[in-house]
């Protein structure tokens, strides 16, 4: 049984959905979330509309980032000017439409679906790695923001995460340039890559984690410039495991609509998956959309599409069962990598067991 001591997984992450009320200008207070959250993801369901990242350490109004674009924070402020999170609330966050094309976060009439996640406010300076970096780390959940300037080292950079333990995953993006958000995910190792924004397979790349497999202290660059330029500034997303409420792992593909069955430990809230074996699409899902078996309402994290039908899977109480062909999860040898959170646990210190949907 997996027992965890996070009894209330929804404490350090939730899935909110909200209607927007509003056009350019208007202001929504999104609440329910259930705690003041430090990263907040929003993506409209309903249009074709950029992903919306912010988080505490980066700030409010301009300072965003898209999943699906390369482009450095607040790019094109007359664009980006259509939509952010004016503020971070005890119970969610503000949605501003901007002053113009509110479709982004909160335009009326518009579905949205918000992840977020709580790491420890505004964060405070770490001096772990050779480059300083100002951290906002949960170490009960595993979750912690990180904010560096780039020293353009070829001899291996180092940056303290602030998790005190390993990492299994982590999403870097350079702030400052154009340049494609980088992965970093335990099963395909340091020696190799993803990138959020676009489709590839892992990639080999000495010069991205400098083929060194992070610590319980920090994680390890190159001199890419889509993590290590000098002057540059980064955000990174980290994440350890945490029996019962986080899981990040791979499994094989069969190439069959009774495929495979994952175990993590708990119901999943959310599940995010990649082929790391060939070029496709990331795959977006969670517990609220639509909030039944099979769940099929899907978004991609490198597109900006709106929500889709397809990609069956099965949540239960111990994990999820892919109900689908298709070759973004589930095509036959390939393998494929995830990231889930909980739900609810299997089993918690409480005794109390998860039921399937």
């Amino acid at each position: 049984m997996a027992y965890t001591t996070i009894n209330k997984s929804s404490d350090y992450f939730n899935t909110k959905l909200y209607t927007g009320n509003g056009a350019s200008g208007s202001t929504q207070a999104i609440t329910g979330v259930g705690f003041q959250p430090d990263l907040v993801w929003i993506k409209s369901r309903t249009t074709s509309a950029r992903h919306v990242l912010q988080d505490v350490i980066r700030g409010t109004g301009d300072h965003k980032l898209s999943s699906n674009e390369a482009q450095y924070e607040g790019y094109d402020e007359n664009d980006w000017a259509g939509g952010y999170i004016s503020s971070f609330d005890n119970d969610g966050f503000t949605a501003n439409g901007g002053t113009s094309n509110a479709s982004i976060v909160n335009n009326s009439g518009t579905n949205y679906a918000s992840w977020n996640w709580k790491a420890n406010g505004t964060g405070s300076a770490n001096t772990d790695g050779s480059i300083n970096s100002t951290v906002s780390a949960n170490t009960t959940s595993g979750f912690s923001i990180v904010s560096y300037t780039g020293n353009g080292s070829a001899g291996g950079a180092t940056v303290g995460h602030g998790l005190g333990t390993v990492p299994k995953m982590y999403i870097v993006k350079n702030r400052s340039t154009a340049k494609d958000w980088t992965v970093y995910h335990n099963s395909i190792s340091a020696e190799n890559y993803l990138e959020l924004n676009q489709t590839i397979a892992s990639t080999d790349s000495s010069s991205v984690f400098n083929d060194t497999e992070p610590t319980s202290s920090v994680f390890s660059l190159g001199n890419n410039g889509q993590v290590n330029t000098s002057g540059d500034n980064y955000i990174a997303y980290c994440f350890a495991e945490k029996t019962g409420y986080s899981k990040f792992g791979s499994y094989k593909g069969n190439g069959n609509t009774d495929g495979t069955f994952v175990y993590t430990g708990f119901k999943p809230a959310f599940v995010m998956v990649k082929n790391t074996t060939n070029i496709t699409d990331w795959w977006m899902k969670d517990s609220k959309r639509p909030g039944y078996n099979q769940v099929n309402d899907l978004l991609y994290p490198n597109l900006s599409n709106a929500e889709e039908h397809g990609g069956d899977i099965d949540i239960v109480s111990n994990g999820f069962k892919v109900r689908t062909t298709a070759t973004n999860t589930n095509e036959n040898g390939n393998i494929i990598i995830y990231m889930a959170f909980a739900e609810a646990p299997l089993v918690g210190t409480n005794g109390v067991t998860a039921k399937a949907r």
